[in-house]
């Protein structure tokens, strides 16, 4: 029988930070888990160094689902972000080994394609209206089939989604950016954006917008009713989701379809989400809900209430993750779509991953596991380099949801 015989926290920062796992077992076979916690990142890289990498050692790699236990109920303090991306690493490192093991694809493990490739969504964004209609044209041009649409709102810094550069990050260097936000502004601004993009390219392609939890219930169910005839695949995060019940009144004001949870760690974080059908899309993903082993008990229940999956997949997932979802992706029967951003070239000279972007979907590679690579050759050239993601005042100076 194998065990592991070693586990190698890897930070390293090509174009952003990232946090990976790398596991070794005493047949020479490694597994790569993404550990990556936007903002908070050696939070999870101790966490692996000093409290689970010490656990690992000498076990079965093929016993993934005891390890999961093993790892969620022997630490009693359960979930939260930095324990649950901490168990998501070593859950997809041993996942990545189980198929190099059996010479399989790890989508093959999980029951086999349900479709050929994951249909993904573009970030669309500008300065203004016509630099966000601009950049919609360049990702139609590009053969995206979904397409989200931010533009900052006039007279408002703290406007969200907004790229600066070739890829969105907005995670910066020094103290936290402090952000000023009107949400009367983004109520005026955000119908009459999405009109524009609808009125210059029609309906033949799906449009979504995130709110990225700074409303209301009553605020968003306002503003889903005036976004009802532009036929949004979703609104995502209309309201902080601590309160699970609050999506019931936005759910009763709009039929404008809802999508959450990329800040999700567990399946209870949105168990009475989806039992009670208050969303539509589930936006959990591998690397900050427990891996791909928890990841499915999210999904296997969403597909019970019909409720369809929408990853969350930003610039602060690394490959190995993007990959790891994608794997998930093209298994489950109620897909609904992959959020791709894409990273910076200097990712790439890290991570080797074979997953394939055409036509508007990634296609997942029949290499034997997640058919990512790790150069640490490379990730020893691009140290950590601290950053905090932005904190959002309202206008009278008051701390507001970023």
């Amino acid at each position: 029988m194998a065990t592991i015989t070693e586990a190698t926290v890897i930070v390293t920062s090509p174009g952003r930070n990232f946090v990976t796992l790398k596991v070794t077992t005493s047949d020479g076979v490694t597994g790569l888990g993404d550990a990556t916690l936007n903002g908070r990142e050696l939070a999870v890289a101790s966490y692996l160094r000093d409290h689970l990498v010490p656990l690992l050692i000498g076990r079965d790699p093929a016993r993934i689902e005891d390890m999961w236990q093993y790892l969620y109920k022997g630490a009693y303090w359960r979930r939260g972000p930095v324990t649950m991306t901490a168990i998501a690493a070593v859950d997809t490192a041993l996942w990545d080994i189980k198929g190099k093991v059996a010479g399989m694809p790890v989508y093959d493990l999980l029951g086999g394609r349900a479709r050929d490739g994951a249909m993904v969504y573009g970030h669309a964004s500008g300065g203004d209206v016509p630099e966000l209609l601009d950049d919609v044209a360049r990702f139609r041009d590009l053969g995206y089939r979904a397409i989200r649409a931010q533009a900052a709102v006039p007279g408002s810094p703290g406007s969200y989604g907004v790229r600066k550069g070739v890829v969105y990050e907005p995670a910066a260097a020094s103290l936290p950016d402090e952000q000023t936000w009107s949400t009367e502004d983004y109520l005026d601004f955000a119908p009459r954006l999405l009109t524009a993009v609808r009125e210059r390219f029609g309906f033949d392609f799906h449009l979504l917008h995130d709110v990225h939890h700074r409303l209301t219930p009553t605020e968003a169910g306002r503003l889903g009713r005036r976004l009802e005839d532009l036929r949004l695949f979703w609104m995502e995060d209309p309201t902080p989701a601590e309160l699970q019940e609050s999506f019931r009144q936005i759910r009763q004001a709009t039929t404008t379809p809802i999508a959450v949870g990329e800040v999700f760690n567990s399946i209870w974080d949105c168990q009475q989400l989806i039992t009670e059908r208050l969303i539509d899309y589930i936006r959990a993903t591998v690397v900050h809900a427990g891996g791909i082993t928890h990841l499915r008990r999210i999904f296997h229940l969403a597909e019970l209430y019909q409720v369809r999956t929408g990853s969350h997949g930003a610039t602060d997932l690394s490959p190995v993750s993007l990959s790891a979802n994608v794997h998930l992706d093209v298994t489950v029967p109620n897909f609904g779509v992959q959020e791709y951003m894409g990273h910076d070239p200097l990712a790439h000279e890290v991570f080797r991953p074979t997953y394939e972007l055409r036509d508007g979907a990634l296609y997942p590679s029949d290499a034997p596991g997640l058919g990512v690579e790790l150069d640490e050759e490379a990730a020893a050239r691009f140290p950590y380099d601290p950053k905090y993601l932005p904190v959002n005042r309202r206008t009278d100076g008051s701390v507001h949801d970023w």
